[in-house]
């Protein structure tokens, strides 16, 4: 029987990205692996995965990450006969690795369902340009690839079910994502609860059980935040500050905030940055 020959592996380096659309019979075999981390996500058709336990089919939407030196033995899915795929080597910097914590379905096998999120899209275009700079012309094209993939990093760390903020229920997600957005426009809980699909009453207690806040304080929290870095960078008069963070009222609004930080919003702007808590 004649042995597997290895797969060429992509020269060592910072980053090296690419899109295929294989048919039958692609398939890549590295014994050891590679000095590097190799992303992978499927845009259509379907890949195999094997490891030392068995294999595995990924589908669209599906995003894999062979860690280093893991034994590469992946291809095009025979059942579907193509493959559609971005991938990408990279030597993550430091702290991009907290931010690689997948969920492992083989050694040195994470995998991320993309399927069903809000960020899909997001990272599928982001990658897109990733792949995009790094066969582009220009002479920092390493640099914007890999710029790109940090925040492909980044989004997916939001999807990612062992990351504080992957675990998050998704409806609460789009809550904050909404408040955060809109924190000039008058939110109230049934409107917050409207915007997700739940009742007011279920949607305040999984709100306090997900983000550790009733949803109105976390709403206040996020107005003070705005109305601090409005005062400290703007010369915007105060009542424009309180309209900007949802207060029609600048008497009521200067009550709160003296409330959160001990001082009149004047006497706050005066006395920054030594009154500043952010």
């Amino acid at each position: 029987m004649t042995a597997r020959r290895n797969t060429p592996a992509p020269p060592a380096g910072q980053l090296t990205a690419g899109q295929f659309d294989m048919g039958p019979g692609y398939a890549a075999w590295r014994t050891q692996g590679t000095n590097d981390w190799l992303l992978i996500l499927t845009l259509g058709g379907a890949g195999r995965f094997g490891h030392a336990g068995g294999t595995y089919v990924t589908q669209a939407g599906e995003l894999i990450a062979l860690r280093p030196h893991t034994p590469h033995d992946y291809g095009t899915d025979p059942t579907t006969g193509r493959w559609r795929l971005r991938w990408v080597h990279c030597i993550p910097r430091a702290d991009w690795l907290e931010w690689l914590d997948w969920p492992e379905v083989a050694p040195g096998h994470l995998r991320l369902d993309l399927r069903g999120t809000d960020h899909r899209r997001r990272i599928e275009r982001r990658f897109r340009d990733l792949v995009r700079l790094w066969a582009s012309a220009h002479r920092r094209r390493e640099a914007l690839a890999a710029n790109a993939l940090e925040e492909v990093l980044l989004w997916c760390d939001c999807i990612n079910p062992r990351s504080a903020q992957g675990a998050l229920d998704a409806r609460i997600r789009r809550a904050l994502d909404h408040i955060c957005a809109r924190l000039a426009e008058p939110l109230s809980v049934p409107r917050l609860a409207a915007h997700v699909g739940l009742s007011p009453s279920r949607f305040a207690h999984l709100f306090r059980q997900e983000a550790g806040e009733t949803p109105q304080h976390y709403l206040e929290l996020q107005r003070m935040h705005q109305a601090r870095q409005l005062l400290a960078f703007t010369q915007e008069p105060i009542a424009t500050v309180a309209r900007l963070t949802g207060f029609e009222n600048p008497f009521y609004f200067a009550l709160r905030f003296k409330r959160h930080t001990g001082k009149s919003p004047r006497a706050w702007r005066q006395h920054w940055p030594e009154s500043a808590r952010w």
